[in-house]
């Protein structure tokens, strides 16, 4: 029989072997974690110009620190692509300057871009962001012959309501548009040398991360505000939440052409309109998915809908099942042909105004021509963009609601114009 001093040694030998287990148990759970946490981040940024001689690279760290310490951890910089690479140019060259004894541009052009981004450059030649986002504001009629027949190739190079300037442009002025519209739609400008865009306004001098390429607020820097507020629809679309909550934890880096739903588990800008996802291939392209002219103010059928259709779908297949996806752009066709009744209304008003002789037809001289600019530019487009995007509070309050309202204020303008004819 053992003593009850004996038991409670006994006892305090097995709590401390228990306890003993537990914690070793512990810490070989903490430890898997810990290799599992290091498999998903095996690799620390690497330097690579750390041991560098170079004349350009020992000189900026000097006279701009900022600029080396993004190029540095690219991956250009990893990949051997020196300074030079893309700014030395012949003394000859559009646009070079004189520097340290040799002739650089300061911002290179596409051009230099396209000596190792081919296909991307001329997906971007073919697209939105190329000549038709310049020409928005700039007007054609200074464009080179050649720069014609490339806009002109563009299918909103060849849509109607895409020829004229914006004609705000002019009234308000250089001193504004530096810093409003040419901000944006200078990503398709041309450069001296002839070649078109602005890369750098996506790939962010001179880190050129993939991150920072496919992350949304890279859109929003221009794709925001009441004409176009994709960025706020997207931050209110079940998208752009899952974004928000758990995109720290998406694989941002995965290699172009293997992006799964693995890798970016809900849509960004970038997998819907740029990248590879899906069965869709990627494209610098970003109206080659697109059904619509969302932006015009009656919006048509852009020329290979279907064909662009069935690109996107092969995006949105990765998450949603065909019976969803075929009775969402069911839907959003519907919505998209109601706001076209709505402008097409507005339209009809002011052409039986101009027809009589009671509004002039000179833009921007009269109320009327801004109230009627509000409703499609801003609201119209505002309610597509958000059906087609699921933004419901900009389909509604931010963009049907307000067209409605101006609809009635046209109606009391028209019903004023009239009535002082008759006194």
């Amino acid at each position: 029989m053992v003593g009850n001093g004996a038991w409670t040694q006994v006892r305090t030998l097995i709590i401390a072997v228990v306890a003993t287990l537990v914690i070793f148990g512990l810490a070989v759970i903490v430890a898997g974690i810990g290799r599992r946490t290091d498999m998903a981040h095996p690799d620390e940024p690497v330097d690579a110009l750390a041991a560098s001689t170079d004349d350009c690279v020992t000189c900026h760290r000097e006279e701009s620190p900022g600029i080396v310490e993004q190029y540095t951890y690219s991956a250009m910089a990893a990949g051997d692509v020196s300074c030079r690479d893309c700014h030395e140019v012949p003394k000859d060259y559009p646009a070079a300057v004189a520097h340290e004894g040799t002739f650089v541009l300061g911002r290179p052009s596409t051009a230099r871009c396209q000596e190792c981004h081919e296909s991307q450059v001329a997906q971007f030649n073919a697209s939105r962001h190329g000549l038709p986002a310049f020409v928005a504001y700039a007007g054609a009629q200074d464009l080179s012959a050649d720069h014609l027949a490339m806009y002109e190739a563009i299918p909103e190079g060849s849509f109607s309501a895409s020829k004229a300037r914006n004609q705000l442009y002019e009234l308000e002025g250089p001193a504004i548009t530096k810093f409003a519209c040419e901000t944006c739609h200078n990503i398709g400008r041309p450069h001296e040398d002839g070649s078109v865009g602005q890369c750098q306004d996506c790939h962010m001098r001179h880190s050129f991360s993939l991150e920072q390429a496919r992350k949304p607020e890279t859109c929003n820097a221009c794709h925001i505000g009441p004409d176009h507020p994709q960025w706020e629809i997207y931050q209110e679309s079940p998208h752009g939440i899952a974004y928000a909550t758990d995109g720290d934890n998406w694989n941002w880096e995965a290699e172009p052409g293997t992006l799964t739903a693995v890798d970016l588990p809900a849509a960004t800008c970038s997998t819907c309109h740029i990248s590879g996802f899906g069965t869709t291939g990627g494209s610098h392209d970003v109206g080659e998915r697109l059904t619509w002219y969302l932006f015009a103010p009656q919006s048509s059928r852009r020329p290979d809908w279907e064909a662009n259709m069935t690109r996107m779908q092969g995006v949105c297949i990765s998450c949603h099942n065909e019976n969803f996806i075929e009775t969402f752009y069911a839907d959003a066709d519907a919505a998209t042909g109601a706001v076209n009744d709505w402008v097409a209304e507005s339209d009809e008003i002011k052409a039986t105004l101009v027809a009589q002789d009671l509004l002039s037809p000179a833009p921007f001289d009269e109320t009327f021509d801004f109230v009627h600019f509000n409703l499609w530019h801003h609201w119209g487009r505002t309610a597509k963009f958000g059906a087609w995007m699921q933004g419901a509070d900009y389909v509604q309050w931010h963009g049907a609601y307000e067209v409605l309202h101006d609809l009635v204020h046209l109606e009391e303008i028209a019903a004023e114009l009239s009535e002082g004819t008759t006194e």
